[in-house]
């Protein structure tokens, strides 16, 4: 039988251990800080009114100035504590503070000018006094917040939150600014029917915010146990997660389910990159038709062989779809399973194909392959299925590969205006390329699209297009 733990007053707990007995208590303090933060908020919305009201109507125009001040300020409140102005992510970051309170004054301004429309529509409101005591009342606003990190810095630390991490001879791990005790050493062990464990371990985690345990597969549901009676945000760590690139989880019935997988964009940003593609491609097509028609004429005359080069590309979803390019090559030579990558002295290519691989031209039918959907303006570039980098196939050097799939192929896209084009000669070069393809996955937007497409301009002639 085990020999019980030491009761809570025998505990000899020492600062050197950097468990909870040096941890202050930060829940307390953050509520301060809150209440702190709200009050320099309030203020700046009657200050920003009051001197505006006294600097344009005099005595009057105070009085006036902080009856609108009074209409903002519980609309502001109430908007300020929905967005998360007053939150962890805001004392940990004094600008994202700033940027969500500017939001909620200005939704509350919208909204204090409705109400005023509704309860007095026949009545003028004071545009100038309103509108500058409103603005003058946010850049106050922001000074506050900025100087209020003297505050939080004082009460709460840099940290904001006391982490403790529990090792238990799972793997090493390294959050920083967390606090870390080996169990061993303390004395810990996921123990349900021992009290006096459980008490040494509630003491442990006195002033604790949140705990992270680090053991076996086989004690995890143990500690598990354990972490739900303590009245504290308790995690377990299981690098499963990380393997299979679990991005959520949720309970069905009796089973556990691993999120694994999601589209990278939503209905909405689906629709505004599908808007984007249809009005730029359609543009350019229209604006760059004398070239194409001169393009085309070039490569049918040169030696009487189609204008077009058709190849099947893995587009979004890993399905397959036809690729439009002038054609550059002699037409008994051309390569539809892309198994040869062209090269600088390539004796395949035409002269009218060198100049127009040089310059990109022979990438513009794929304009039309936007139109059609199976492609984005930007966007991972769609690869023959039969492309090497040395000597493998690209998903035999990384099987990240295919999901650069997730999203329509693009015209261009973060790898090639970062200069990763052109052959694969060497497995590098490719994974430079998927480095940027699913860097560009992480954090789509519209405007870094248009970014992208500018980049491109910069590029379209360069040295490794042959």
């Amino acid at each position: 039988m085990n020999a019980p733990f030491a009761p809570r007053a025998m505990l000899n707990i020492s600062p050197e251990q950097g468990v909870s007995p040096v941890a202050p208590a930060l829940v307390r303090r953050r509520l301060q800080c809150y209440l702190g933060i709200m009050l320099g908020d309030m203020l700046a919305i009657a200050i920003g009114f009051a001197v505006i009201g006294w600097a344009i109507h005099g005595q009057v125009g105070f009085a006036r100035a902080l009856v609108y001040g009074q209409l903002v300020l519980p609309i502001f409140l109430t908007l300020a504590l929905y967005n998360g102005s007053y939150s962890l992510t805001t004392l940990r970051n004094a600008w994202s503070g700033v940027a969500r309170t500017m939001m909620a004054m200005t939704l509350s301004v919208a909204v204090a000018v409705f109400v005023q429309f509704l309860i007095r529509p026949s009545g003028e409101l004071p545009r100038l006094a309103f509108v500058l005591g409103s603005v003058t009342a946010m850049i106050l606003m922001a000074i506050s917040r900025r100087q209020m990190r003297a505050l939080v810095r004082w009460r709460c630390g840099t940290q904001v939150l006391n982490e403790l991490v529990i090792d238990d001879g799972g793997p090493k791990v390294d959050f920083p600014g967390a606090i870390r005790v080996s169990a061993t050493a303390m004395g810990l062990r996921p123990d349900l029917k021992d009290p006096d464990a459980l008490d040494r371990f509630g003491l442990v985690l006195r002033n604790i915010d949140r705990v992270i345990v680090s053991c076996p597969v086989g004690r995890r549901a143990e500690w598990a146990m354990m972490l739900k009676g303590a009245n504290v945000d308790g995690e377990v760590l299981d690098d499963v997660v990380v393997r299979l690139g679990a991005q959520g989880a949720r309970v069905s019935g009796q089973h556990g389910l691993l999120l694994v997988s999601a589209g990278p964009l939503g209905l909405r940003e689906r629709a505004i990159k599908r808007m984007f593609d249809l009005a730029f491609a359609g543009s350019a097509i229209l604006a760059l038709s004398p070239l194409l028609i001169v393009i085309a004429l070039a490569v049918k005359f040169y030696d009487g062989g189609s204008v077009l080069f058709v190849q099947r590309r893995m587009g979004r979803g890993n399905r397959f779809f036809n690729m439009y390019k002038f054609r550059s090559m002699t037409e008994a030579l051309c390569d539809a399973d892309g198994n040869q990558s062209a090269s600088k002295n390539d004796q395949r290519i035409t002269p009218v194909g060198k100049f127009i691989r040089k310059t990109s031209i022979d990438e513009l039918p794929q304009l039309f392959n936007v139109l059609l959907g199976d492609m984005s303006l930007v966007g991972p570039r769609p690869h023959a299925t039969g492309s090497l980098a040395g000597d493998k196939l690209f998903w035999e050097v990384d099987l990240r590969y295919w999901q650069r799939h997730s999203l329509k192929p693009g015209l261009s896209g973060l790898a090639q205006v970062r200069g990763y084009r052109g052959a694969t000669d060497k497995e590098s070069d490719l994974v430079n390329r998927l480095q940027s393809d699913l860097e560009y996955l992480e954090g789509w937007t519209i405007m870094r699209d248009v970014q992208i497409i500018f980049l491109t301009l910069r590029v379209l002639v360069h040295d490794r297009a042959f």
